[in-house]
């Protein structure tokens, strides 16, 4: 059987979650390769619709319906990964500030100079929350929006950012900063990152067999370990 080659186009939360789960996948499969391009999920989606040739999408699950609407993905081979949690960094050093409670938290981006969110599913769902607490115009001027593709941490490494806020699986790795936690239970952000079949692929055989390895039991430990819950 000669090799097949799978390519796969996601956002850059699950961007090193996949380096590893294709590594894996590999070595059990030796047979078919997974070449992998990460980008902001707005960019990815619109290179989908744009009819660049790729096998899978990767990205948050709303897109990946919008993505089926569409007629790009097959929404039947939809598959949950993970479930990704959003977390809150300061700069290495700074002030630890109370996140512990919604109400802490909310005094807690009151009283910051500046603000980060993404351009993402976590900016978005952000941008509700402030919305809700009635303070959206209040800190507008504060916020700062990371650029497709730039990882809110690292804007607050370079001190552009006093309080940033992005998935944890973005945030854990990144140097000069320091993660102070999880938002509290009452304010928290989840977002589902699910892969599908493009309906430009021309090896639903491979792709099913690499959809099933992602959701498979044996991977939940590697998503552990980049700050995400198996679904």
């Amino acid at each position: 059987m000669s090799p097949t080659t799978l390519t796969l186009i996601s956002s850059m939360a699950t961007k090193a979650l996949l380096a590893d789960l294709v590594a894996r996948f590999a070595q059990q499969h030796p047979g078919i390769t997974v070449t992998v391009t990460s980008v902001g999920g707005v960019d990815a989606a619109q290179r989908v619709q744009a009819g660049e040739a790729f096998d899978i999408v990767a990205l948050a699950s709303d897109a990946i319906e919008k993505l089926a609407a569409g007629g790009f993905v097959r929404g039947e081979t939809r598959t949950d990964m993970v479930r990704s949690a959003v977390a809150v960094a300061v700069p290495a050093g700074a002030p630890v500030p109370d996140i512990g409670s919604e109400a802490a938290l909310k005094a807690a981006v009151l009283a910051a100079p500046t603000l980060g969110c993404s351009t993402g599913p976590s900016g978005v769902q952000l941008a509700a929350l402030f919305e809700r607490w009635g303070i959206a115009q209040q800190i507008a001027p504060r916020m700062v929006t990371a650029p497709p593709g730039v990882p809110v941490g690292s804007l607050v490494a370079q001190g552009a950012v006093a309080l940033g806020f992005q998935q944890l699986s973005e945030l854990m790795h990144l140097p000069g900063i320091q993660v102070i936690g999880g938002l509290p239970e009452a304010a928290q952000i989840v977002t589902t990152f699910s892969a599908a079949q493009t309906t430009r692929s021309q090896q639903p055989g491979a792709v099913r067999q690499f959809l099933a390895f992602l959701a498979s039991p044996a991977t939940a430990e590697t998503k552990r370990r980049h700050g995400m819950q198996a679904t």
